[in-house]
């Protein structure tokens, strides 16, 4: 199925909320008129040239494609949301395309992106070349760098993690995994492979499984009886 990726980068400041959530917030306004795979965060390079808030991370928006609308009324809504929630010392950034239209090159650039130092300059030739949809919403505009390199980690289909997938963003606690599995994670398994099928799982907060092969993956460590969910990007 073709998916619409928006992604979205350096939006917040230290004490506003973060890109994840308004990431959250764009997506339930859009899920009223296009169906929403999920949200996905990135981790980009840390480094002390690259100004970040506090992990260095972007978020994109997964939409299944029903050709309700253009991705040019996606990212003037998107843009629209964002600019009215614009916070005062953020940088942000915002970058739409289809994932029928993904170029090597911007996928080569997310990687870079997780290990070296980029320039707005590249972003911006890399989006007018491939005819990827990019703005810049804001003060130094350095967020079209992580927008550009989002849509080239979620094309890949294996980066990340989701913020939200369904409905996983309500099980906090310990959850039996059929309940887990139903609320939107396609397979939970150890790091050494285990699939784990039956039982208990500490997810402590909401489960925030990993994007590997396409799929929801939330990756748990045994402890006693019970399994405890991990983080892994």
């Amino acid at each position: 199925m073709n998916m619409i990726y928006i992604s979205i980068d350096d939006t917040d400041n230290l004490e506003s909320r973060g890109t994840g959530r308004l990431a959250r917030m764009i997506a339930a306004e859009l899920s009223k008129s296009h169906t929403i795979f999920g949200v996905t965060r990135h981790q980009l390079y840390v480094h002390e040239d690259i100004p970040f808030t506090s992990h260095n991370s972007c978020a994109v928006i997964h939409l299944k494609d029903n050709e309700d609308g253009t991705l040019k009324d996606l990212f003037k809504t998107t843009k629209e949301m964002m600019l009215a929630d614009f916070i005062e010392g953020s940088d942000p950034g915002l970058a739409v395309a289809s994932s029928d239209k993904i170029s090597p090159c911007i996928v080569y650039f997310g990687m870079d992106a997780k290990r070296t130092v980029l320039t707005q300059e590249r972003a911006r030739d890399i989006a007018k070349n491939t005819n990827t949809l990019l703005g810049g919403l804001g003060g130094t505009e350095d967020g079209v760098i992580g927008a550009v390199a989002g849509i080239g980690l979620a094309s890949m289909k294996c980066d990340g993690r989701f913020v939200l997938k369904d409905r996983t963003r309500e099980l906090t606690g310990t959850q039996h995994i059929a309940d887990i599995l139903s609320a939107g994670i396609d397979q939970i398994m150890t790091l050494d492979g285990q699939i784990v099928t039956d039982g208990f799982i500490d997810l402590q907060k909401s489960p925030k499984p990993s994007f590997v092969q396409g799929k929801a993956v939330l990756f748990v460590e045994k402890c006693g009886s019970e399994f405890i969910a991990l983080k892994k990007d």
